[in-house]
This record gives C-alpha cells, sequence and structure tokens, in this order.
C-alpha cells in the first residue's frame, strides 16, 4: 500500500505542472527484507549513490535505525510515515515523521475514555509497541480511578476468539483494540459470530483507519463503536485526492481484505502527504544541487541541514490536515484527530481533539435533538417481568394464548405505550427463580437484576425498585410510579356503640368539671344574691308599708338557674343587681361554649364507627412482639430495613432476621394469606396494598408511609435503551397515561362501607341513651312527686299539732319558743307528745327586718 501511495504521489505532482513547472521528481523504489537491517544498509548507500533529496521507508522498526544511522551520518532527510517509538537520546537530527506523535495519540485514547465516564476496561494490544502506544492510559488509574486489564493477541494466530470468550464470561463491555486495520476487520467478524455486536459493548480501536473498513454489517446492530480518524474529509483536497485514487485503484490490483474498495488508507495519505512536502521544499529550496553520496567517505550532503529546516519552519495543509513538525525531534506535533462513531447511517464525526485543546464536540452533534422514534424501530427486546397483580397477571381465556398474549396488567400496558413510541417490538419472558433481585454476603445477585446483568434480558418491566444498589450494578429509568413501604394489615373491628354513648363527646373528665362549675356558679350565686340588697324586694308592691322583703335566689332556686342556663332553656328567674348579672352572662358564654363544642362533636361520635386497631405505625410493630410482621423476601423492602440505620427500623430487622423462616414470605400473595388468617402484619408497598385493599375488604393499610421511591424500567449499565425509555415515561407522564393506566388496574368494585360517603342514619344502639334517661328522669320524679306529698301531709299534721301549744299553755304547761321551734319543757310522756319542727307563733318582727318568704 505505502509503495502504491508513493506512486499516485509522484505522477500526481508531476502531472500538476503548478506545483512543479521546472522539474520533476524521480523514483528509486529498492524492496528489503525488513528484517534485514544490513541488506537495508547496502540498499540505501546503492540510492544515496544516485543522488536523493530524501529517503523514504523502511516501514519497519527493524531496518528503521541502520538507515537513519547513515542519514544522520549523509545528513540526507529520512522521511517515516509510520508510528516509531523515539529512543531516549534522540540524536536523529535528520529525521522526520508525519505520523502524530505516540504520547499525543495516548492523550487522545485517555480523554475519549474520560469524555465517556468509562469506569473499568480491557485494553488488547497486538504486539509490543502497543504498550508504549497505552502508556498514559495505563499511568491514568492513579487519578481517574480506573481499573484496567491489559490482554495480548495471541502473536502469529489471527483467531482470537477464545479471548473474546473469556471477556464476554468476565463481562468486559468497555475494550480498547490497539491493533492495524487488518486484524481490526478480523475482530469484527469473530465479535460478531461471539454475539458481542450488541449495545451493550463499547469498543475502541485506536488504528487510524477505522474510516476505510467495512463496517456495513454491524450498522445496526446497536453496538458502540468509536475510533480516531486522522484525513479531513472536509477539505475539498481531500476528495478530489480521493476521487482520484478509487479511479487508479479501480485499474490496478484490489485493495486489502475488509477495506472499502476504492479508499485510502491513512498510511496512503501520509506517504502523500510526505511526498508533496518534499516536492515543496525542492521548489522553494533555491541553487539547490543533488550529489553522489558515498557511505564509505563519510561525506555529507551539503544541502541536507539546509533542505531540513525548510521542513521544520513551514507548514502545509495536507490529506492528513495541518503538518506541523517540531524543530528539536522532527515529530508532528500540532494536529487534529477526528472522533468518529459507527452510528445507522455510517460512521460520523462526533468530536474534534487537538494535541494542545484536547477534545471538543460538534455543535451539530452537542444540539442535536435526538429523534426516540428512530433508534428503537424494528428492534426485538427481551423483557424479563415477574408475576405480581396487578403489574403483570396470567390472562384468563377459554383459548390458548401464546407469546405476549398470555399476559395483561399495568406493566403490560405500559411497555405497549413504550413500544408504540420508541417502534420496537418485545417479547416477554418471566424471570426464571421469581424473584425481583437482591445480593447475598458472597455479592451474588438474583432475579429480574441478575438477567439484567448477565443480559439475559434488556429490559425489566415491572414493581422493580430504584435503589442504591440496584444502581450499581444496573440502570434505571425515571420512575414510572412513585410509592413508599406501609404496613398491611387486617382491618379492625369496630367497637359497638354503647346506649349511652351520646357522652362520648365529651371526656369524663369534661362532665365532671361541668357538674362541678354548674355546682360552684349555682353557690356563687346564692351568696352574692344573699349579699347585695338590690336582689331583696318587697313581695307586695301595693303595699309599700309593709316591713317584709323578699330574695327569689334562693339555694334551690340558684341551682334551677344555672341548670335551665345550661339546658339553653332558661328559668323564670332573672337576676337584677349588677353583680349577679354578671356571674348570670359568664355563665351563659360558659354554657354557649360547651354545648355548641358538644354539639359540634357529638354528630361524628353518633355516625362514625370507631376503630380499635392494636397497631397504629411501624413503631408499635416495633414496640411489640406478638403480632409477628415480616416482608417479601429478598425484595427492596427487606433490603431497606437491612440497610436502614435508623433505630426503629434496626430493631424491626432484627425481630426478622431472627424469624427468617416465617417472618419473610415467599411472595406477595403468601403474605396476603398469612395476613388475612394469622396475627401477621406484612410490609409493602403502598401501591400495592392499595390494589389489595380495593379488593378485600378485610384488608387495610396502617399508618403512613416509612420511605419514599419508585418504581423504574431496568436496563443493563451502559445500554442506550436507557435514556430513550426515559423520554417515553415523561411523555406518558405528561400526557396523563400513566394516572389513567392506573385508574384502570387499581379501581376495584370497592367496599361498601368506603363507598358510602353520607352519614349512616342513628339507630337505638346510639341514641337509645337518651331515652333511658328520660324514663328514668320521668320515675324519679314521680317518687319525688309523692315524697313531697308526703312530706307536705306530715307538715299539715305538725302544724295541726303545734296548734294544740296553746292548749298545752292554758294547763299550765311550760314551754318555750326557741329559735322558730316549740320545745316541750316537761318529759315525754304518750297523753302529751312532743311539739317539735313546728311553726310557733313568734314575736313579730320590726319593721325594716330582712325576712325569708319562708320564714
Amino acid at each position: 500500500m505505502d509503495e502504491l501511495a508513493f506512486k499516485f504521489a509522484v505522477n500526481n505532482i508531476n502531472r500538476n505542472k503548478t506545483l512543479m513547472p521546472n522539474s520533476t521528481l524521480t523514483y528509486d523504489i529498492q524492496r528489503i527484507n525488513i528484517f534485514d537491517g544490513f541488506e537495508a544498509s547496502r540498499r540505501v548507500c546503492d540510492q544515496l549513490a544516485l543522488g536523493v533529496v530524501a529517503v523514504f521507508g523502511p516501514s519497519h522498526s527493524s531496518s528503521v535505525s541502520a538507515v537513519q544511522s547513515i542519514c544522520n551520518a549523509l545528513e540526507v532527510p529520512h522521511i517515516q510515515t509510520r508510528w516509531k517509538h523515539p529512543s531516549v537520546n534522540n540524536k536523529d537530527t535528520f529525521f522526520i515523521n508525519l505520523y502524530p506523535e505516540y504520547t499525543a495519540i495516548a492523550r487522545a485514547i485517555l480523554d475519549v475514555v474520560t469524555f465517556f465516564k468509562w469506569k473499568k476496561l480491557t485494553v488488547i494490544y497486538e504486539d509490543s509497541t502497543g504498550l508504549m502506544r497505552m502508556q498514559e492510559l495505563i499511568k491514568a488509574p492513579a487519578k481517574l480511578n480506573l481499573k484496567i486489564k491489559i490482554r495480548q493477541l495471541t502473536p502469529g494466530n489471527q483467531d482470537a476468539r477464545p479471548l473474546l470468550k473469556e471477556l464476554k464470561k468476565d463481562k468486559e463491555f468497555f475494550i480498547i483494540f490497539d491493533c492495524s486495520y487488518r486484524m481490526a476487520s478480523e475482530l469484527l467478524m469473530q465479535l460478531s459470530s461471539m454475539g458481542m455486536m450488541t449495545e451493550y459493548y463499547h469498543f475502541f480501536f485506536t488504528t487510524l483507519d477505522l474510516f476505510a473498513l467495512d463496517l456495513e454489517p454491524y450498522r445496526y446492530s446497536g453496538v458502540n463503536m468509536t475510533g480516531l480518524r486522522l484525513l479531513n474529509f472536509d477539505d475539498p483536497l481531500v476528495a478530489s485526492t480521493m476521487s482520484k485514487w478509487a479511479m487508479d485503484r479501480m485499474q490496478g490490483p484490489k485493495q486489502d481484505k475488509g477495506l472499502i474498495e476504492g479508499v485510502m488508507t491513512t498510511d496512503a495519505a501520509l506517504m502523500y502527504d510526505a511526498v508533496y512536502m518534499v516536492a515543496i521544499a525542492a521548489q522553494r529550496a533555491t541553487q539547490m544541487t543533488v550529489s553522489s553520496l558515498q557511505c564509505h567517505r563519510h561525506k555529507p550532503w551539503r544541502f541536507g541541514p539546509r533542505f531540513m529546516n525548510l521542513f521544520k519552519e513551514a507548514q502545509w495543509n495536507g490529506l492528513t490536515g495541518r503538518i506541523v513538525l517540531s524543530k528539536t525531534d522532527g515529530l508532528r506535533k500540532d494536529f487534529d484527530l477526528d472522533v468518529i462513531s459507527l452510528q445507522e447511517d455510517g460512521t460520523a464525526r462526533v468530536a474534534i481533539w487537538n494535541s494542545y485543546k484536547g477534545m471538543t464536540l460538534i455543535e451539530s452533534n452537542r444540539d442535536k435533538n435526538s429523534n426516540v422514534t428512530d433508534s428503537l424501530a424494528n428492534r426485538t427486546l427481551i423483557v424479563t417481568t415477574i408475576l405480581e397483580n396487578p403489574y403483570v397477571m396470567v390472562r384468563k381465556s377459554d383459548k390458548e394464548l401464546v407469546g405476549n398474549d398470555r399476559y395483561e396488567g399495568y406493566c403490560m400496558d405500559l411497555l405497549k405505550e413504550l413500544s408504540n413510541i420508541l417502534g420496537f417490538t418485545y417479547e416477554v419472558r418471566l424471570v426464571g427463580d421469581g424473584k425481583y433481585g437482591a445480593q447475598n454476603d458472597k455479592g451474588e445477585w438474583n432475579g429480574m437484576v441478575r438477567e439484567l446483568i448477565e443480559h439475559v434480558a434488556d429490559l425489566a418491566v415491572a414493581p422493580l425498585t430504584i435503589t442504591y444498589v440496584r444502581e450499581k450494578v444496573i440502570d434505571f429509568s425515571k420512575p414510572f410510579m412513585t410509592l413508599g413501604i406501609s404496613i398491611l394489615y387486617r382491618k379492625p373491628n369496630g367497637t359497638n356503640p354503647g346506649v349511652f354513648s351520646f357522652l362520648n363527646p365529651l371526656s369524663p373528665d369534661i362532665w365532671m368539671y361541668v357538674l362541678l362549675a354548674c355546682t360552684g356558679v349555682s353557690c356563687v350565686l346564692f351568696v352574692i344574691a344573699r349579699f347585695t340588697p338590690y336582689e331583696w324586694y318587697n313581695p307586695h308592691p301595693c303595699n309599700p308599708s309593709s316591713t317584709l322583703v323578699q330574695n327569689n335566689f334562693t339555694l334551690l332556686n340558684s341551682f334551677w338557674f344555672g341548670i335551665g342556663a345550661l339546658m339553653r332553656q332558661g328559668s323564670e328567674l332573672m337576676p337584677k343587681a349588677l353583680s349577679t348579672r354578671i356571674v348570670g352572662g359568664i355563665w351563659w358564654f360558659f354554657t354557649l361554649i360547651i354545648i355548641s363544642s358538644y354539639t359540634a362533636n357529638l354528630a361524628a361520635f353518633l355516625t362514625v364507627e370507631r376503630m380499635d386497631a392494636p397497631i397504629d405505625s411501624a413503631d408499635d410493630l416495633a414496640k411489640q412482639s406478638r403480632i409477628e410482621y415480616g416482608a417479601v423476601r429478598d425484595g427492596s423492602t427487606m433490603t431497606f430495613f437491612k440497610k436502614s440505620k435508623i433505630s426503629t427500623y434496626e430493631k424491626m430487622w432484627a425481630f426478622m432476621s431472627s424469624r427468617k423462616n416465617t417472618a419473610l414470605v415467599k411472595n406477595n400473595k403468601e403474605g396476603i394469606t398469612r395476613v388475612l388468617t394469622t396475627d401477621y402484619a406484612m410490609l409493602m408497598e403502598s401501591t400495592s396494598i392499595e390494589y389489595i385493599s380495593q379488593r378485600n375488604c378485610n384488608l387495610t393499610q396502617i399508618g403512613g408511609l416509612i420511605d419514599s421511591k419508585g418504581y423504574g424500567v431496568g436496563t443493563p449499565i451502559g445500554s442506550p435503551y436507557r435514556d430513550k425509555v426515559t423520554i417515553a415515561i415523561l411523555q406518558l407522564q405528561e400526557e396523563g397515561k400513566l394516572h389513567m393506566m392506573k385508574e384502570k388496574w387499581w379501581r376495584g368494585n370497592g367496599c361498601p362501607e368506603e363507598d358510602n360517603k353520607e352519614a349512616s342514619a342513628l339507630g337505638v344502639e346510639n341514641i337509645g341513651g337518651i331515652f333511658i334517661v328520660l324514663a328514668a328522669g320521668l320515675v324519679l320524679s314521680v317518687f319525688v312527686a309523692i315524697g313531697e306529698f308526703i312530706y307536705k301531709a306530715r307538715r299539715n299534721a305538725d302544724i295541726e299539732e303545734c296548734l294544740s301549744c296553746a292548749v298545752m299553755r292554758d294547763e299550765g304547761s311550760s314551754l318555750q319558743c326557741s329559735q322558730g321551734i316549740l320545745w316541750r319543757s316537761q318529759p315525754f310522756t304518750a297523753e302529751r307528745p312532743a311539739c317539735i319542727f313546728c311553726r310557733p307563733v313568734c314575736p313579730t318582727k320590726k319593721k325594716g327586718t330582712k325576712t325569708n318568704s319562708s320564714a
């Protein structure tokens, strides 16, 4: 390929008379054994004897050193277009290499790795020079926290399948291949046969000829493939030269296998630029003659240093971009590399890397609005899921169902909507072990998480909780549902209302305080009414000269006033003095608040059934051991309690872990059965509790949410589907379809008591006690009336007996009137009974004396 490019360049320059109008390039090609340094020295001496201005090649490092030493001695420019590791003591002053500097290529690779945020990668090199080119990358782990594995291809053997098999087994998804384009072509075919051409792998080829390889079979595989390109395809000179090269190749020999027909490789372009550079320098060098040089005489070419300076001081724009040579070592310093990536429409430039400025993204790629409906079209994805109501359920049908039609549920509807937006087809498979995914003590995963890690499935569409530990091994989309952990328990039995339930609006303490307040106010009112002169009045207003005054607020009347106000009925007694009116007004205000509060709270206590639950929160569960509780084994709820540092949840996990065989259940179905049949509380997601309680009126949610989390679509790490699924989920959320799907699958028949939002009618069991109070009051009034009748009858008999005291006085009996009671001074006898508690005939009070109405 170098010889063809060399001849093509010489012929193309000689045909261009504007470039060298007075000169013509001639050349001499010597074919040597690249591993024989002595033969290389002899052949270059033969060429120098003919008179040359520059020596090109050879291409292998084994003979380069011998040729270079001769060129240094005779001061003839030695031009290379292949990568060459410079010696430690570089004294090759007449050495020029158009191939980019080796450290710069390594920095470019490191910048690309940093851009893609790789944390773990494998470097595979073809020969020992690959380790030299990778020095910058190998030194990087100390500052970038990179984990790098280094492997070598078997020398002389192009079959790399055993090594690729190991990489696939070890789940090495980010691989750098340092090899020639011929080996790269073989590797691509072998990677395809190994089933590694998928979107989960990212291959980086250090060869600058990735663009020239036939990548057509891999365009639609979804594989991530990145490389570097030195040729500047935006330059019109490159396009015209490529066209001429393609026409020349159609007439010449066929190219290497794996290359696109008629495409110029980087080595050919570098050789073209090298010849072009010599032609320009020769045209600019005036009065320069070519001399015959003899190796054994050691007489250098006198125009050599001058010709060399023309190379190092000038700048050219060639097929490989701007050519600037270092004045010290002759290496190419300032250059640009295109970062190219394989896409469905072919290789495309995504960034530009400069040896001084680093990497810059192409604006068209940075601001490009990717169409999510394109990249997943016509692809079939494997979706793993788990049977869980109402997310994924087996469809009931009289006909035999196959494929995706066997299942229905919220996640199936979600998957269908994602398929409609992104354009992919899917195959639903149930997870083999029936688990969501948890990590054991050895660090091994199970369930759907493991299937994603091992790339058995492309997506996990299920109630898979987004957690920290899972996020480290798989990727999640944005959550399509938010929820939290809560407690599922049997619905507590309602307390039967008692006949005296109308007393419930006020606590017993308040009832006692009200009665004490009523008693206290009545006593205070009685005392104040006795004390103030404005409550005493003349009972005979028509007789103003009467000395008799009266006070209505007796002790019984004071109690009657207080009770009347408390019952919102009032009484015929009204205070007249300011002090008593203040007492009455304050008491009325007090009764207003008490009765209003009682009335407002009475409806709730009589119409709402009170629940007597043994637990109300997670704290209640943690404080007792009678009610057993647990979660689904190896689920996110169990992991939450296992990893939690909160004392309450640590205590709960200690309880569950000590009873793993009974506390932890296999799935939600088993846990629900235990809640219904035994004294067991299950910790699970609130959305599942909501669904279950809608269909089983004996179950309910206890307490609030313990945490906050979300369900997301799981993908393997680095999957290109994650971002596209996220965008589709956000679209469904904004359109309200996620809410409609939840309403469709969560809404059930409902429980009767939950559907009835109106207050129920009051029954005898609610207010029957007031009838008992009424009946008791009536009975009490009858007995009081009888008592009053007997008391009055006895009193009248005592009065009649006391009237006979006058006869006793006439008989000489010694009677005394003391404090309104007639006492007998003589001993009691059967013939003369005592006159006790009878009304005496007392002296009349003087005018102005206060007396009670009963005096």
